[in-house]
């Protein structure tokens, strides 16, 4: 058994499908080569879905430390207890804060040096809404808890990609209106952005001098202002910002010609305006294969790119390729720099 660090994986919403990857994922931790790694989450609960589904998947409570002792006989779970029960398909508020302590106890083991990287299993955003959390999703919390790590004083800016072996992309601006998107690009953004990218690809990915390309907003990248000025009003003025950093970036291209092969090949990023700009051609290229990795943190965090799928919770039809994917990244991604 490897001495590195472990993952441990977040419990996501128990009445979604986080949990039942998490035990279809531990069943096939020798096909997969995967590294040791725990789930946050309501031991005798887990216990449950694994007899629902027949997946003959023991679990044992341990203390962080004790992960990849336990790893190759059992499930280790760090105990989070629900609030009460649950029932497939079905989320309740009343186990909304443990949804939130799940997420809160693993930034803290990371953040004691037990374990190398954070891997969320889905959330059911507007549960937890309805329970008060006051956060539009992961990667916001994940920012505000980023101020318990030492040198950092502020919650950072956190960016988000969506990465393959085909494609990484971040979208600029993400669950937001589509209403709202040219207000809210602005040159310092993408300027902050951009350096945020190509700061962690060269230092989590090791990625010497990453090429980012950006898609434009409107059609045909604007025209020349003929279909619209975000292009030469905002986006370019931050691309020629990140140039005089000494940075590769590139565009604004028109969306449309980016992503077929002979384009992917000359970038390693893509950065798009909105949510489905990005999140379209990264589920057409690996709709199973995906990974979205908040870049920005002090730690590592990576999720399977894929909602609770309510619809098939219980019913043992989920795929686990997203998730056995987001471990695999984690895995192998270097911890930022943090000064």
């Amino acid at each position: 058994m490897t001495d590195r660090l472990p993952l441990l994986l977040t419990m996501g919403e128990p009445a979604g499908i986080g949990p039942e990857l998490a035990l279809m994922t531990w069943l096939r931790r020798k096909d997969f080569q995967l590294p040791p790694f725990a789930i946050v989450g309501d031991p005798a609960y887990l216990g449950q879905v694994s007899k629902h589904l027949n997946l003959d998947v023991a679990v044992t409570v341990v203390e962080p430390h004790n992960i990849i002792s336990t790893f190759d006989q059992t499930l280790p779970v760090v105990p989070v207890e629900l609030g009460g029960p649950v029932t497939f398909g079905l989320p309740d508020t009343i186990n909304a804060q443990a949804v939130i302590k799940s997420i809160e106890t693993t930034v803290d083991i990371v953040r004691q040096g037990i374990a190398k990287a954070i891997v969320t299993c889905p959330i059911q955003k507007s549960v937890l809404a309805d329970a008060g959390f006051a956060y539009p999703g992961h990667t916001e919390f994940l920012a505000s808890l980023a101020v318990s790590w030492p040198d950092v004083d502020a919650p950072p800016h956190p960016v988000m990609m969506l990465a393959s072996e085909d494609l990484r992309i971040v979208p600029a601006t993400i669950h937001i209106p589509l209403s709202m998107v040219a207000d809210a690009l602005t040159t310092e953004m993408l300027l902050e952005t951009g350096q945020i990218i190509a700061r962690a690809l060269e230092d989590c990915f090791g990625v010497p001098m990453p090429r980012l390309r950006f898609c434009g907003l409107n059609p045909h990248a604007g025209e020349d202002g003929k279909m619209g000025n975000e292009e030469k009003d905002i986006i370019a003025p931050a691309i020629s910002l990140l140039q005089q950093e000494g940075i590769s970036a590139e565009g604004p291209f028109a969306a449309d010609t980016m992503f077929h092969e002979s384009a992917r090949d000359k970038y390693d990023v893509a950065i798009a305006m909105y949510h489905d700009q990005a999140l379209i051609p990264i589920k057409t290229l690996a709709f199973d294969q995906a990974v979205n990795v908040t870049l920005g943190l002090p730690f590592i965090r990576t999720s399977p790119d894929h909602g609770t799928a309510l619809d098939i919770a219980g019913t043992g039809k989920a795929s686990c390729a997203s998730l056995v994917a987001a471990i695999r990244m984690a895995d192998t991604m270097m911890p930022p720099k943090t000064t």
